[in-house]
């Protein structure tokens, strides 16, 4: 059986330039390529995953650590991430953190442990100096829908503060003044930082932040539906209602259906994410866009830059959202 050895001295180049052949490397010139390719014909030679790693000190592996399995949400980001890789000739390995700081740790330890090439990471509760100590190892971190200053280079993130604001902003300009409001769980960076966007809005058209018309929600349809009963229970006076993602936005359109409201006449809801059912509520949803997919595969070439040298991609890092308007927020009469 031929090696990799027998390669390198055939084609009269370094163990290297193999290497970087093997792995589709783009610094490779046309004409060198062409001599290793012929010299592993001629030798029959079948380079294996593990000939690859060896010869490159990788594993063509990239470590994934999300929040969740499950949820539109991160189906996309995963889904991105993969094909992107998977179309570069790398695999992934998934693990989930469950905003949980022990099993965010665990997450990275595991990722670390299996030898990934760079692990991608969307993780809501492990501080900011764990994650800036982390990228002091030999495995590079890059970070999903969050933002550290330290090592910003690796970070791909939204403008949450932008889109709370633009849908907070969206349902003043049509005409509500007494606009609930279903946070997302305030640990996580992106939920705290749309309750900003939205109470900019407020002081901006000079509407007073009322905490009766506030509920810290669980991102799930569950926070959607127990926030609208929970203004209903108490008396509270709303014609709008802003949810901080669309689970919990088509929970409490699903509480107010049973509850006799008239949607959207009876009550305008917004929502955050436009994830893919959004389109298929009735009436559908005004949300904002969260590119999650763009998001993700950009993470992955990222990834592909950074670590296996490919060249002419353009990295966006910082991602701007925005509004998408449907049924579900008319114009008051």
């Amino acid at each position: 059986m031929a090696t990799i050895y027998q390669v390198s001295e055939l084609a009269g180049v370094s163990l290297s330039t193999v290497s970087r052949v093997l792995n589709d490397n783009d610094y490779v010139s046309k004409k060198t390529k062409k001599k290793v390719l012929e010299a592993m014909q001629q030798l029959g030679y079948q380079p294996s995953s593990i000939a690859r790693s060896l010869a490159s000190s990788r594993t063509s592996s990239v470590g994934v650590l999300v929040s969740e399995l499950d949820g539109p949400f991160f189906g996309q980001m995963m889904s991105a991430i993969e094909q992107q890789l998977r179309a570069a000739g790398k695999h992934v390995i998934i693990t989930a953190g469950h905003s949980d700081e022990d099993k965010e740790k665990n997450g990275f330890e595991f990722l670390i442990s299996r030898n990934c090439d760079a692990i991608i990471a969307h993780v809501e509760i492990v501080s900011d100096e764990y994650l800036i100590e982390l990228s002091k190892g030999k495995i590079p971190i890059y970070l999903m829908s969050r933002y550290v200053e330290e090592i910003k280079d690796n970070c791909i993130s939204l403008d949450n503060v932008l889109g709370g604001y633009l849908a907070t902003k969206t349902m003043i300009n049509k005409g509500h003044k007494n606009i609930a409001y279903i946070a997302g769980p305030q640990f996580k960076v992106d939920a705290s930082d749309r309750l900003v966007g939205h109470k900019k809005a407020l002081a901006e058209y000079n509407i007073a932040f009322d905490e009766s018309l506030f509920y810290i929600g669980d991102f799930k349809e569950t926070g959607g539906n127990d926030g609208l009963k929970h203004f209903i229970e108490n008396k509270a006076q709303f014609s709008a209602i802003v949810c901080a993602n669309d689970e919990m936005a088509s929970g409490a359109m699903k509480f107010a259906r049973e509850h006799g409201f008239n949607l959207p006449k009876d009550l305008a809801i917004m929502g955050y994410d436009n994830v893919i059912f959004t389109n298929y509520l009735y009436p559908t949803l005004t949300t904002i866009d969260n590119p999650v997919p763009e998001m993700g595969r950009m993470a992955a070439n990222l990834v592909l830059k950074d670590i296996y040298k490919h060249s002419g991609i353009t990295i966006n890092r910082v991602f701007q959202p925005t509004l998408v308007l449907r049924d579900s927020t008319p114009d008051i009469n």
